[in-house]
């Protein structure tokens, strides 16, 4: 069986994006699988998710899907078309390296969703390190996003940033139940990973309540959740 190595269930499901668009693919493909907490420092890539299927090991949501597309075939993107395949992709790259820097930061950088994740995802710490390590994580981070170039603008600028994808992707939605038509794909595993963490996480910021303005995300996000919850 699949083990899905992630962070942790800190909301009900996994803070990190990328670790619950792994989940999502695996329940959405039907590929039977179980989680385990893994230890980011111990990982190939010193990053999750990572997955081990059969003593094999494989690191990076991307690379994950690709190696089981290529063993078990490909349930969820293999009707698509060359076209609606580059569309996929674009989609997804919007969602994993442009949305996703507006998450961290609302998290990580801005003090009101700090004072929320702080705990939540530190709080298991024992009394000294729960003092040190979360300032310390969070310098990083800010390295991270000033590199990335995310640090360099004004709030502002970057939850208008984060909201102009939001809206593209309440747009490419429409009334549809996936986001490329009636059946899911491997972009609704990107997409759930995204907004579940967006408006199910309990990290109040103008991108939570930017995006909880098109009824037709906060639809679809439950209804990816319930499905998940049900699986």
């Amino acid at each position: 069986m699949i083990t899905l190595y992630h962070f942790g269930d800190a909301f009900g499901f996994d803070p990190s994006p990328f670790c619950l668009k792994m989940e999502t693919y695996l329940r959405l493909a039907g590929h039977p699988f179980q989680k385990k907490r893994g230890d980011v420092r111990k990982a190939p890539k010193r990053q999750l998710p990572i997955i081990e299927d059969d003593g094999r090991i494989v690191a990076d949501s991307r690379f994950i899907i690709e190696y089981l597309k290529a063993k078990y075939g490909d349930p969820l993107d293999g009707h698509l078309s060359a076209g609606e395949k580059a569309n996929l992709h674009a989609w997804q790259r919007m969602l994993e390296e442009s949305l996703y820097w507006t998450i961290v930061y609302s998290r990580w950088i801005d003090d009101s969703g700090w004072r929320v994740f702080r705990p939540l995802v530190f709080g298991f710490l024992p009394a000294p390190l729960r003092l040190i390590i979360p300032s310390l994580v969070r310098r990083g981070v800010a390295r991270t996003l000033h590199g990335q170039g995310t640090l360099r603008h004004s709030p502002e600028e970057i939850y208008g940033l984060g909201l102009r994808d939001v809206a593209a992707l309440a747009t490419l939605l429409g009334d549809r139940p996936y986001m490329l038509g009636d059946k899911p794909t491997s972009l609704d595993a990107s997409a759930a990973g995204s907004l579940i963490n967006i408006l199910h996480a309990p990290v109040e910021s103008p991108l939570k309540a930017g995006t909880a303005k098109h009824a037709n995300l906060v639809a679809y996000a439950d209804r990816i959740r319930e499905r998940l919850k049900a699986s």
